[in-house]
């Protein structure tokens, strides 16, 4: 398939950012100097997390609603989605009068759920899994004469995300590479098919997480694998979309695959650093530059943080994980004679180092070791590895065996 014959064109952007223009935010975009330092290039952040669905999705959304027929309004939109598309479909879908239904399947997050009712539409949880979901979406609207609006695979959806590529281009001409999350190919399609047509010479990069890597596996002729779990949920699409993929085998250069860890520790660093919250496909971008330095070493890199719809109990997690691979957070046992002073002296070899004790726990009558001697395990604070090192050090020090039973 040729550049003429592909299913978004560069006007279709241009007329996609005229027509969501005003209703949906020009997000900053900005240089990071920080990651820049840490990852050898010069990364520019694109912050899509300050939509007010902290989400790009609206973009598309938007576009395709505002090109529906009276008819289509009248009777309503549906849409299957267990997260981003759902709010953008749902809080556009509100602004403009049409009514909206959005499938979820079983087991989709209460406050993913709640959330999207809060924004007006009609939640229906049907199907084991996203293939069930979108079934089930697809029969109801042909039952109830809805218009079904795809999250990815449609034009006019691509055409909407494109305008975050001529944002980017238009606050900085001369980016090198474009690194952009890959799910089911509706926002690389758009933004690749703007992009090259500003700078032909750009590089347009998608990354997908190791747990599914389906349009890699397209782009690649083989077959589709995926293991359904991965922090990256946005991303999460066991088959990319038909007219997306021609879109991508023309204008991608490349697809980098990237692993958890590599998302969580980009989640972590994008808090610590930028000061703000990004749900793990919109992390993956930096987890790619973390992965795989060599690749953007040198060169100016725009990434887009496409969303920021973490799950509460998911970030706290990674931020608990991300301290203990530090050495910031550790759980110690240590044995200690079962005689007075000595807890004391355990606090005091534990506070000569300036280590903070933040749990402690006593065990005296189900312990391994001699009845004259008791276990304790606690919780500690640290710096660093080397501070987490000086604690074990005068531990070991003042005579209390200490083994490291969570942490470095």
């Amino acid at each position: 398939m040729s550049k003429q014959e592909l299913a978004v064109s560069y006007q279709d952007v241009l007329d996609a950012a005229e027509s969501i223009k005003g209703a949906v935010a020009h997000s900053p975009c900005s240089h990071s100097l920080t990651l820049s330092a840490i990852t050898g290039a010069d990364v520019y952040l694109k912050f899509e997390i300050f939509q007010f669905t902290a989400a790009y999705k609206e973009r598309g959304a938007l576009n395709r609603l505002l090109r529906f027929t009276a008819a289509e309004r009248n009777n309503g939109v549906i849409a299957m989605s267990a997260g981003n598309h759902a709010q953008g479909v749902s809080y556009h879908a509100g602004r403009l009068g049409i009514p909206a239904t959005i499938v979820m399947p079983n087991g989709t997050p209460f406050n993913k759920i709640k959330r999207t009712e809060e924004l007006g539409a009609t939640v229906v949880l049907e199907g084991a899994d996203l293939v069930e979901a979108t079934n089930a979406a697809h029969r109801i609207a042909i039952e109830q004469n809805l218009t079904f609006l795809h999250p990815f695979d449609d034009p006019v959806v691509m055409a909407g995300q494109g305008t975050v590529a001529l944002e980017m281009l238009e606050s900085f001409p001369d980016t090198d590479i474009l690194i952009v999350p890959i799910g089911g190919g509706g926002l690389i399609s758009g933004m690749a098919t703007a992009a090259k047509a500003i700078n032909p010479n750009i590089k347009i990069i998608g990354v997908q997480s190791e747990a599914f890597p389906s349009m890699a596996a397209a782009m690649n002729g083989e077959q589709i694998t995926a293991d359904m779990q991965t922090i990256a949920e946005g991303i999460a699409v066991t088959e990319p979309g038909s007219l997306t993929q021609e879109i991508v085998r023309d204008l991608v250069d490349d697809i980098l695959v990237v692993p958890e860890g590599r998302i969580e520790e980009a989640i972590i660093l994008l808090m610590e650093v930028e000061k703000v919250v990004v749900e793990g496909a919109g992390a993956t971008g930096l987890a790619a530059m973390l992965e795989y330095p060599s690749q953007f070493k040198g060169k100016k890199v725009g990434m887009v943080l496409t969303g920021g719809n973490i799950d509460s109990r998911i970030l706290s997690t990674c931020i608990m994980r991300s301290m203990s691979r530090d050495g910031r957070m550790s759980r110690l046992r240590i044995t200690l004679p079962d005689q007075p002073g000595s807890l004391a002296r355990v606090s005091a070899a534990v506070a000569k180092t300036g280590a903070n004790v933040m749990e402690v726990e006593h065990h005296r009558d189900f312990g391994a070791v001699s009845l004259k001697y008791t276990e304790m395990e606690i919780v500690i604070e640290t710096k660093d590895r080397a501070h987490f090192k000086q604690v074990i050090t005068s531990l070991e020090n003042d005579g209390f065996p200490v083994a490291v039973v969570d942490g470095v």
